[in-house]
């Protein structure tokens, strides 16, 4: 006996009659309003009297909404596996994840040849059919951004380009009956396909075998591998005179007879010979609904019963593989149950996603993708426990990390070995009080959905320069943005935030409330607690000047002293942030500044830019009017980072004047720094008094000097360090990798540093969020 434990599916099984194209269509929507899981259809090209399957699928995907959909199967021989493998993600991506992709070797070569095909031996079709799914898993690999060179004598790509990555992880399922399809069923599927009326008795129990087997020496657990099976019949009463029913689930043939005897055959099936899915063939609407209707909840009701008294492992099953990628430090069967099926570990499909952030690579032993606020705070104390359990291996105690939207620089958000809490899904905007502007925003939100949703209504915020960026890090960090001279910092506009504290309380911080804590996180929240939400009063945008110039950099000192001056002595409305590369071979050096005038005021626009135009060499320039959100429009694109990312040093500086725009061209110009930006800091940002938050520079400080290189860390932060100690007034925690704590006193100074180590001492005296800056 065989039960593998897998949630039982019932499909159907339709003929895709050309004549009758509409009737085809009515029966997969009649299949999904009847309760089936899923509609699968006969691929046949070489049959003019047969629609073309994948048209229909793509068809009726769209005139359904729950159902998943697959060939039953897809002829391979007709349909290059590349291509095959591209329209099968597209369609799972245009249905939201509901396709699912059933293979054969091929039969009915003489319809096969006659269409162009190549005729093939049975052994030469399996060999195609092994290549074909190397091709097809490799398109779909798109997060391993190497080209894709696989496949072999009948089906090859060389050099393709993967992708798109499905929705979801489509079933690879195969139509198998001789010893080697078995096999390779086994080894590399993901489902076994056979129909019941091809079978003799015994075969499925044989098939079993053979496939448990192969996934044994494949390293795999033969659970992984869903055993469906398409069945057909009759459906007739007990006055028909059949008594109990007639044919046989094992013995292969037609199962006839009344409900009930479909329902004891099909629980045999499921029990004794472990399939999880069963496909009627039929195009009769009242077999569909019997089946889905009478004969589905039956068979799930004993199955779970029977099941439930033997003890029965269900659920998902992971391979053994990818149970040797487990870090040693977790309990991962202690995993909280409204988190389970959210969680990531290593060998998921989706681990390469979730593992890093935007630019730093990370190799955590779990992820857990938080939907709610109660899941953060469960999420928040399963890591506690794991912690205190002590199991970790490595150096200190087991590495807990917060992440909204995974953008940051420091790499902080992921870790390796550890516990990641991602908070994404936490993404709503929702207005609270349209006359004064109030808005409550997820932690999970990034940038450029927020201004979409705040371009609705007329309003914006100054909130970075890229619409990436996640609401949670800038929110609490501080939100130097590309209208910060008009606008201010994030932070400034922020009356209220929702805090899970280190002991799992839920607190409301605002200026009434625990102000002490709203102090804090405006400039220091990440080492104080996690953020679910945040509420902000913003402001009426129009839409703005977006301009770009693009200069000669040859000269970096004095561009940057003329484009600093310039800058200062624009009008507010101008906030302007300068990114500059050192020349390569024949290039010179070259620096783009991406200038925002915050109003529509066309004229102001052209008096405020003019003076930028005389800093220095211009190669390139354009300006638009443009919505604020365009200029921060979304970017959904897969954090799939590898490696360290590269050092990140900043300096905060009262002015570019001669001195300091000297040092920083040293910095520039040394060689260590592949990227460096100055973004105007001053205006509104300093018209809040410096304790007001924890963010504290706000004396006089007009820019933020930072630099990115790829050499060692440690020889960069000297470089750094030597060009830009002495004309430095503080330091942003958001653009830095250096957390060296000779450095905490650079990013909150003097007594917002005592306050701050007070606050931390009440809020997690055990510092549970020590990825920051240490504040202990």
């Amino acid at each position: 006996m065989s039960d593998y434990g897998h949630d039982l599916v019932f499909g159907s099984f339709l003929t895709p009659q050309a004549g009758t194209p509409d009737d085809v269509v009515s029966l997969a929507v009649l299949s999904e309003e009847a309760g089936l899981d899923l509609v699968t259809f006969q691929d046949h090209p070489y049959n003019a009297g047969f629609l073309d399957t994948w048209t229909l699928l793509s068809f009726v995907a769209a005139r359904t909404e729950r159902v998943h959909l697959a060939p039953n199967v897809a002829n391979l021989p007709l349909r290059p596996p590349a291509v095959l493998a591209r329209a099968a993600a597209s369609l799972d991506l245009l249905s939201h994840g509901r396709a699912e992709l059933g293979l054969g070797s091929g039969a009915f070569w003489d319809g096969i040849a006659a269409m162009g095909g190549t005729r093939l031996t049975p052994g030469e079709g399996v060999d195609a059919l092994e290549e074909a799914i190397d091709v097809i898993r490799g398109i779909w690999d798109a997060d391993d951004r190497t080209v894709l060179r696989a496949g072999g004598e009948h089906h090859h790509v060389a050099g393709a380009r993967r992708g798109p990555r499905p929705d979801h992880a489509i079933g690879l399922w195969l139509g198998a009956y001789k010893p080697r399809m078995l096999r390779l069923t086994g080894a590399r599927a993901d489902g076994w396909l056979p129909s019941l009326g091809y079978l003799q008795p015994g075969d499925l129990a044989r098939g079993n075998a053979v496939i448990d087997e192969a996934a044994q020496s494949a390293g795999r657990d033969p659970r992984e591998i869903r055993r469906l099976l398409n069945v057909n019949g009759r459906f007739r009463p007990d006055s028909a005179g059949t008594g109990a029913g007639s044919g046989t689930a094992h013995g292969g043939g037609a199962i006839d007879g009344p409900v009930e005897h479909w329902v004891d055959e099909l629980v045999q099936l499921a029990l004794e010979d472990g399939i999880g899915t069963f496909i009627l063939g039929s195009d009769a609407p009242r077999d569909l609904a019997t089946f889905a209707q009478e004969v589905a909840p039956a068979v799930r009701e004993q199955v779970a019963a029977k099941r439930k008294s033997s003890g029965t492992e269900t659920g998902p099953v992971r391979s053994p593989r990818a149970l040797a990628l487990r870090s040693p430090g977790l309990d991962y069967d202690a995993i909280p149950d409204r988190l389970r099926d959210a969680a990531v570990e290593p060998g998921d499909r989706d681990y390469a996603r979730q593992r890093s952030g935007y630019i730093r690579g990370g190799n955590p032993g779990l992820v857990l993708r938080a939907r709610d606020t109660q899941d953060v705070v469960e999420g928040l104390g399963f890591a506690r426990e794991q912690q205190a359990r002590g199991a970790w291996d490595g150096p200190g105690r087991l590495p807990f990390s917060v992440r909204s939207g995974g953008h940051g620089i420091s790499g902080l958000s992921t870790n390796d070995g550890g516990i990641v809490l991602d908070v994404k899904a936490l993404d709503e905007v929702t207005v609270l009080d349209p006359a004064s502007r109030r808005v409550r925003i997820g932690a999970g939100a990034t940038w450029g959905h927020v201004a979409e949703a705040l371009a609705e209504h007329g309003w914006g915020m100054s909130s970075g320069d890229f619409g990436d960026v996640g609401v949670g890090g800038l929110a609490t960090a501080g939100g130097v943005g590309l209208m910060g001279r008009l606008h201010g910092l994030t932070i400034d506009h922020a009356v209220a935030y929702d805090v899970v504290l280190a002991d799992g309380t839920l607190v409301h911080a605002t200026a009434d409330e625990h102000p002490d804590l709203f102090w804090g996180m405006r400039g220091a929240g990440g080492g104080l607690g996690i953020v679910t939400a945040v509420e902000l009063e913003v402001d009426e945008v129009p839409p703005v000047v977006l301009a770009i110039m693009l200069y000669d950099a040859s000269d970096a000192r004095g561009l940057l002293e003329a484009w600093g001056s310039a800058v200062e002595q624009a009008p507010r409305e101008l906030t302007s942030f300068l990114t500059m590369q050192p020349g390569r071979g024949e290039t010179p050096a070259l620096a783009q500044a991406m200038t925002v005038i915050a109003s529509d005021d066309v004229r102001l626009a052209e008096r405020a830019l003019e003076p930028l135009l005389r800093v220095g060499p211009v190669l390139q320039q354009q300006a638009q009017l443009a919505p604020y959100a365009a200029v921060v429009a979304p970017q959904d694109a897969p954090h799939v980072s590898d490696g360290p990312g590269g050092t990140f040093r900043n300096t905060l500086v009262d002015h570019l004047d001669d001195r300091t725009a000297r040092r920083a061209a040293d910095a520039f110009e040394s060689g260590g720094f592949q990227m460096f930006q100055v973004r105007a800091v001053g205006g509104a940002v300093n018209d809040v008094p410096s304790d007001a938050t924890a963010y504290a520079h706000r004396d006089g400080q007009q820019f933020d000097v930072s630099g990115v290189g790829f050499g060692p860390a440690g020889v960069l932060d000297a470089a750094w360090d030597t060009a830009m100690d002495a004309v430095a007034h503080g330091e942003y925690v958001s653009l830095s990798t250096d957390r060296r704590p000779e450095r905490v006193e650079r990013v909150y100074p003097g007594a917002t540093l005592a306050r701050l180590r007070d606050l931390k001492r009440r809020y997690d005296p055990e510092n549970v969020f020590d990825r920051n800056l240490p504040l202990l």
